[in-house]
């Protein structure tokens, strides 16, 4: 899964911190591409970089670079039936004979549930990556079930680029479905500090660890906030 700013950082640029060019994906329709091999195309400098880093499938289907069409997964309901031909065109041209590999699903804000809500421990537990089947219901259009990870009482979403470690058989799966702030704050996997949520008696040091772990949620992998525990902090 990819939220529109996760989406936006594979725009082919030049990496600060690597110095390395960064990947391109592109969206249509929701379905994220890894365009990497287009560079020339779809990177810095190519006629169609505009699209880079962004969901761009109503703007294919029209053929129009019109800035109004890009990031919007829900213009791509109102084509024409001419349009929507168009459409499964790029997607089979896509797939089929440039081979770009799909990567995911993105998913647009107003679809991510409020971070404002408050999960129960129950409701925690179900999200623990070991779901399988095509996500339904409120989360249909996700590539994957989400996977929460609770941390200092945020609820974090980390299906959103986090599968390989939080999924069934991922070396952080321990974590999902949990409020992982005591482990976290230890940076420990003993079950018995998974099991205990307390953290009123961390030092200044494990608070700050576990403040850098949520840090890193929020800001570097951009892991978006779905709930709160209700907890008092």
């Amino acid at each position: 899964n990819f939220t529109p700013k996760q989406l936006s950082l594979f725009d082919g640029k030049v990496d600060e911190k690597s110095e390395e060019p960064k990947p391109v994906y592109l969206s249509l329709g929701g379905t994220v591409f890894d365009v990497s091999k287009g560079r020339d195309f779809y990177g810095p400098g190519g006629p169609y970089e505009t699209f880079a880093g962004r969901e761009c499938g109503a703007a294919l289907a029209k053929m129009s670079f019109d800035q109004s069409l890009l990031d919007e997964v829900a213009a791509c309901e109102s084509l024409s039936v001419g349009e929507k031909r168009e459409l499964e065109n790029w997607l089979e041209k896509f797939e089929h004979y440039r081979c770009y590999p799909i990567m995911g699903r993105l998913v647009p804000d107003g679809k991510l549930p409020s971070s404002d809500r408050i999960i129960s421990t129950e409701e925690l537990a179900k999200y623990d990556g070991k779901l399988e089947g095509v996500p339904d219901g409120e989360f249909e259009g996700y590539a994957t079930h989400p996977i929460y990870v609770a941390a200092l009482n945020k609820v974090f979403d980390v299906s959103f680029g986090g599968v390989p470690m939080y999924a069934k058989d991922g070396p952080y799966n321990r974590f999902a479905g949990k409020d992982a702030s005591r482990a976290l704050a230890l940076m420990s996997f003993d079950p018995k500090d998974i099991e205990n949520t307390a953290i009123d008696d961390l030092n200044e040091k494990q608070v700050k660890v576990l403040m850098d772990w949520v840090k890193t949620f929020e800001e570097k992998k951009g892991y978006p906030v779905v709930g709160k525990l209700g907890k008092k902090i």
